[in-house]
């Protein structure tokens, strides 16, 4: 009885000891996974222990991780095929655009009717549409394919929206659009003076685009510098407002007016120079915002 009861002793005290060992080598596994994640390394998960169950699981583990890998890498190679795609698309466009332009100026110079006048001019205005477009696709390809060199300094941001809405003048004027700018005491910025006018710039843009109505800007600074621009839209029930900086979005179904790159691009160029940027849609208001840091 006593040699009986001294071997399930040990027999329990084994199972207990390979249970030890089991825990052990689970949390080795959870340290490699949490290594994995931390480190962003690809070292495969290894396993130190007899166990066909663990050992299957390692396994497995492991394909998935390759499998995973696998799609990272095709996803990036589609990726940078989609890029090129774009430049070279953009590329080719601009040739027969400058032709079709360089015609309509010689047609333009030439006795014509006031019917065939107002059709050039129709002509002309679909031609113009057509070039910002190409101009959006190359400043796409340009910044996702390019290692900008950003030059930050101390810059003004009242001034530089004011120079840029009283450059816009005209083109507000041509819509139909009325600006609303209240003014705001000088709020500075350390960004890159180019981008951050591009931004402003593909910012009015949008508005001339799609605003059916008066257009407000807005300054503020608190924690962070905010320029606001808020217009009335027509279809607001067709705007995702989660979805309006995606890349190619347009709430417009038909895609005849934008290619949906204006608002993607102003998200990329915001987060270059350290920025976010968000949107609210209150009723048919739409508002969109650019925050930056202050130059303290």
């Amino acid at each position: 009885m006593v040699i009986a009861i001294g071997i399930l002793i040990i027999i329990v005290c084994l199972f207990i000891l390979y249970i030890a060992i089991l825990q052990r080598q689970l949390r080795n596994i959870n340290r490699q996974l949490e290594k994995r994640l931390s480190s962003n390394t690809k070292q495969p998960v290894s396993l130190e222990l007899i166990n066909h169950e663990l050992n299957q699981l390692t396994a497995n583990i492991n394909k998935c991780f390759k499998a995973e890998e696998i799609l990272r890498l095709e996803s990036v190679q589609k990726e940078k095929k989609f890029k090129e795609l774009i430049a070279n698309i953009s590329h080719d466009l601009r040739t027969p655009l400058t032709a079709i332009k360089g015609y309509q100026q010689l047609m333009g110079n030439n006795d014509l009717t006031d019917d065939q006048r107002k059709k050039l001019q129709i002509a002309q205005k679909y031609a113009e549409e057509l070039g910002r477009l190409i101009e959006h696709f190359f400043e796409y390809s340009y910044l996702v394919n390019a290692d900008l060199k950003l030059k930050y300094e101390r810059i003004n941001l009242t001034s530089l929206v004011t120079e840029c809405l009283a450059a816009s003048v005209p083109s507000f004027e041509e819509h139909g659009l009325t600006v609303q700018f209240e003014e705001a005491p000088p709020i500075f910025v350390l960004t890159d003076h180019a981008l951050m006018a591009r931004i402003v710039q593909n910012l009015i843009q949008n508005c001339l685009t799609h605003s059916a109505g008066a257009v407000m800007v807005l300054i503020t600074a608190s924690e962070n510098a905010v320029i606001s621009f808020k217009n009335p839209v027509e279809n607001a029930n067709e705007i995702d407002i989660k979805r309006i900086f995606e890349r190619f979005y347009t709430g417009d179904r038909s895609r005849s007016k934008t290619t949906g790159l204006g608002l993607h691009i102003v998200k990329l160029l915001a987060e270059q120079i350290g920025g976010t940027v968000c949107a609210h849609l209150q009723g048919n208001e739409l508002t969109i915002q650019v925050e930056l840091p202050l130059c303290r």
